[in-house]
C-alpha cells in the first residue's frame, strides 16, 4: 500500500471512531495499531514501550502538580483578594474596573495554569461586583471569557507542560517565552476597553469616590500572598534554582499553605482538590500515551517525512505555511479541546515546522495562541459554556461578546508571526547567559 492510501486510510479511521463517540485516547491507540499492523507483524510490543515511556517521564510529572496547584487556590479566597487589591488602581483610567478583570486573570494564571479555572474563578468575583456597580454587561463577559484564556499563556500552564513532553523540548525556556506575549494580550485588551469607554461614556456608571495613596497601599497588601507564590514558583524556575517538576512541588506546597493561612482549607477542600487533579491528570496522561503510540506509528510508516518532502517541493514560504496551520488550528478549535488539538496534530505538524526553520519553543507559543482562541470558539469552546454556566445567557450571546478579544488574540498570533524574537528574545536572553 502505498504512503498516500495509508494516509487516507487512517484519516478515515480516526474521523470514524471520533465521530462514534471513542475517546480521544483510544482513537489515537486504534489509528496507531491499525497504521502498524498493516506495516509491522509486532504492534503489540510498540504499544507497550510507548505508553510506558509517555508517561514514566520524569518532566511530566510537573503536570499534576501545577493541576493540583491550580484545584487548591480554586478553592480559596485569591479571587476576592485579587479584585479587591487591583480595583483601585483602575478608578482612573477610562473603562476602570475592566482592566480589572484582565489583569486579575493575567495574575491567576500565573499561579493556576488552566484556562477554564481562571475564567470561573474570576469571574465568580468580578461578575457580580460589576453588575451591581452598573457597568455594560455585554463587555463584562466578554473581557472575563477570553481573559480567562490567561490561565494557558501566562506561566505555568498546563497545556505548555503537555506540548513540551509531546514534542521533547524544554518546559522553562517554554514558560519563559509565554511572558511577552501574554503581556502583549493584556496590553490589547486593555487598549480596546480604553477606545470603548471613550466610545461609549453612557455605558459607564458614574466615578467612584477617589482614594488617598495610603489607601490604595492598604488595599494591594491583598495581593501579597499571591505575588510570593508566584516569585517563588515562577522564579525559582527563571534564576535556575530548580526544575519545572521541583517548583510545581513547592507550588503545591506554598498553595497548601495559602490556603490554610486563609482558612479555606478544609479536609472537603483537600480532598476535592485531589480528586480533580488526579482526574484532569489522567485523563492527559491517557492521551498522551495514545499519541505517543501513533508518533511511533507515523514515523515507522514513513508518513510524516512524505508529507515534510511533499510540502517541501510545493515551495510554501514560511508565512504560507503559517497561514495554513492557522486556519486549520482555528477549524479544528471549534470541535476538539486545547489537548486534544496539540496530540493529534503534532505528529504530523512538528516535521513541517521543522524543515521550514521555525523554532519548536516559538512554535509553542504559537499553538498556545490558537488553544486560546479555541477556548472562545463555538461549539466547544470551554470558556464559553463556563460563562454560560455562570450568567445563564446563550452560548451565542456570549460568543458575540467575545468577537472583539478573538480578534486581538488573532492579531497577537500575526505579531510573534512577523516578529518572532518577541518570543525567543527572554528565554535566550535569561538562559544562554
Amino acid at each position: 500500500m502505498d504512503l498516500g492510501t495509508l494516509g487516507l486510510l487512517l484519516l478515515v479511521v480516526m474521523f470514524l471512531l471520533l465521530g462514534g463517540g471513542i475517546w480521544i485516547a483510544f482513537t489515537l491507540s486504534a489509528v496507531g495499531y491499525v497504521a502498524l499492523v498493516l506495516t509491522n507483524p509486532t504492534p503489540g510490543l510498540f504499544l507497550a514501550s510507548a505508553f510506558w515511556e509517555s508517561t514514566g517521564s520524569w518532566t511530566l510529572a510537573a503536570l499534576p502538580m501545577f493541576v493540583w496547584m491550580g484545584e487548591i487556590l480554586f478553592r480559596t479566597r485569591l479571587s476576592q483578594e485579587l479584585f479587591n487589591g487591583l480595583a483601585p488602581w483602575f478608578g482612573r483610567l477610562p473603562g476602570r474596573l475592566f482592566h480589572v478583570n484582565i489583569f486579575a486573570c493575567g495574575i491567576f494564571g500565573a499561579v493556576c495554569g488552566s484556562s477554564a479555572a481562571t475564567c470561573a474563578t474570576i469571574s465568580k468575583i468580578a461578575l457580580p461586583e460589576l453588575a451591581r456597580r452598573g457597568y455594560d454587561e455585554r463587555l463584562a463577559i466578554g473581557s472575563l471569557a477570553t481573559s480567562g484564556t490567561l490561565g494557558i499563556l501566562i506561566p505555568p500552564s498546563i497545556i505548555m507542560v503537555v506540548y513540551a513532553v509531546s514534542v521533547e523540548t524544554s518546559i522553562i525556556r517554554l514558560f519563559i517565552a509565554g511572558l511577552i506575549p501574554g503581556l502583549i494580550v493584556m496590553a490589547l485588551f486593555s487598549g480596546y476597553i480604553v477606545v470603548w469607554a471613550l466610545l461609549n461614556p453612557a455605558k459607564m456608571p458614574a466615578r467612584e469616590p477617589r482614594m488617598s495613596f495610603g489607601e490604595k497601599l492598604r488595599a494591594s497588601a491583598q495581593l501579597i500572598p499571591c505575588v510570593l507564590l508566584i516569585l517563588v514558583v515562577i522564579g525559582s524556575m527563571f534564576a535556575g534554582y530548580a526544575t519545572a517538576t521541583e517548583a510545581a512541588a513547592v507550588g503545591v506546597g506554598g498553595a497548601l499553605l495559602l490556603a490554610a493561612v486563609t482558612r479555606t482549607l478544609t479536609w472537603r477542600n483537600f480532598l476535592d482538590s485531589l480528586t480533580g487533579a488526579t482526574r484532569l491528570s489522567c485523563m492527559i496522561n491517557i492521551i498522551l500515551a495514545g499519541a505517543a503510540f501513533l508518533t511511533k506509528a507515523m514515523a515507522l510508516t514513513g508518513i510524516p517525512g512524505a508529507l515534510a518532502g511533499f510540502v517541501t517541493e510545493m515551495g510554501l514560504g514560511p508565512y504560507a505555511l503559517i497561514a495554513i496551520l492557522t486556519i486549520v488550528y482555528l477549524i479544528l478549535g471549534c470541535f476538539v479541546d486545547g489537548v486534544s488539538m496539540i496530540v493529534l496534530t503534532t505528529t504530523i505538524v512538528v516535521p513541517l515546522v521543522t524543515a521550514a526553520g521555525f523554532d519548536l519553543v516559538w512554535f509553542g507559543i504559537f499553538i498556545v495562541l490558537l488553544v486560546e482562541i479555541a477556548q472562545i470558539t463555538p461549539p466547544v469552546g470551554f470558556n464559553l459554556f463556563v460563562m454560560q454556566g455562570l450568567t445563564g445567557r446563550e452560548l451565542g450571546t456570549i460568543a458575540r461578546a467575545s468577537l472583539p478579544f478573538f480578534g486581538l488574540l488573532v492579531v497577537t498570533v500575526a505579531i510573534i508571526t512577523v516578529f518572532p524574537r518577541v518570543v525567543t528574545f527572554l528565554p535566550d536572553l535569561l538562559l544562554n547567559r
